[in-house]
């Protein structure tokens, strides 16, 4: 990637559209958690800008409260005797999962890249209260799921004005939208318990956490929770800030959302945030063709 950027930077007066495909195709190979990869991405970007710019709910009301405690009592009791939602199998979860008829823009991959696809056994935090993140963000299947299936999503690369400056057509060139996607079913219940630990986790672990993924120690200096997503029986939404490098912090957001007993998550980066530190939108519409499959 280096070698890319200082080739478009002397360059792309010359061949502006090439360098900005080049640059394209070598983004969609990137591992969307911050790999050696990444880091470089998002420095060379940096190194290069730099170089051309040379200086630069409701209460209750005031009925019975006699009749009021039958009622939830009631409530209770239907709740309990509620048959639990039916774990799918693994095709059940491939037929619900995102396909390329689903979405409008974008490229849709059913089977990841080796550094995309990251392993249980490859994600670790330092503490254990704070791992339920870790998870999400590698897309990594929280607890004991009964079965599980991977997604990944690329924005299409948007072609930069051919009258822009050399660092800005290169970011414009980074300025891809990323997102693996974990479809996730659980038996006895599994699946809100799954939920209530990544809740609990973003609340102990808002002011940072260590955590090694496929073997690279990342540091995260704080958790936000932001509006959790619609149209499931319960979601999540959180933002985390990640140490990229000295004085440099960038987003990764995670979305979880439970319908029944399947937990679907997406672990979004955009490859210019890396690079600038600036935040960057969720592309909602993936998020919700996706959820909208699981009925």
């Amino acid at each position: 990637m280096y070698g890319l950027c200082v080739q478009c930077a002397h360059s792309v007066a010359e061949s502006s559209a090439e360098s900005v495909a080049e640059s394209s195709a070598e983004l969609k190979r990137e591992p969307i958690v911050k790999s050696t990869a990444v880091r470089r991405t998002a420095l060379a970007a940096s190194a290069a800008a730099l170089a051309l710019l040379a200086t630069a709910c409701g209460g209750s009301g005031d009925g019975d409260k006699k009749d009021e405690g039958k009622g939830k009592a009631d409530a209770s009791a239907s709740a309990s005797a509620a048959p639990a939602a039916k774990a799918l199998t693994a095709a059940e979860l491939e037929k619900v999962a995102l396909a390329q008829a689903d979405v409008k823009s974008g490229k849709v991959a059913t089977k990841l890249e080796a550094t995309d696809d990251i392993a249980e056994d490859q994600v670790k935090a330092e503490d254990e209260a704070c791992l339920p993140l870790v998870r999400a963000q590698a897309a990594v299947a929280q607890g004991e799921p009964a079965a599980t299936v991977k997604r990944s999503w690329t924005e299409e690369p948007k072609k930069p004005s051919d009258d822009l400056p050399v660092e800005e057509a290169l970011m414009a060139s980074l300025d891809v939208d990323k997102m693996l996607i974990n479809l996730a079913s659980y038996e006895d219940g599994g699946a809100e318990q799954a939920m209530k630990g990544l809740t609990t986790a973003a609340e102990k672990c808002a002011g940072g956490f260590t955590a090694t993924v496929a073997g690279e120690k990342l540091e995260f200096v704080k958790a936000a929770t932001t509006a959790a997503p619609e149209g499931g029986d319960e979601g999540v939404a959180v933002t985390l800030t990640m140490a990229v490098e000295e004085d440099v912090e960038a987003p990764s957001k995670i979305v979880v959302v439970r319908k029944g007993a399947t937990l679907v998550s997406f672990s979004a980066v955009n490859l210019a945030s890396v690079a600038t530190g600036e935040d960057f939108e969720v592309p909602a519409e993936v998020v919700d063709a996706q959820v909208a499959k699981l009925g």
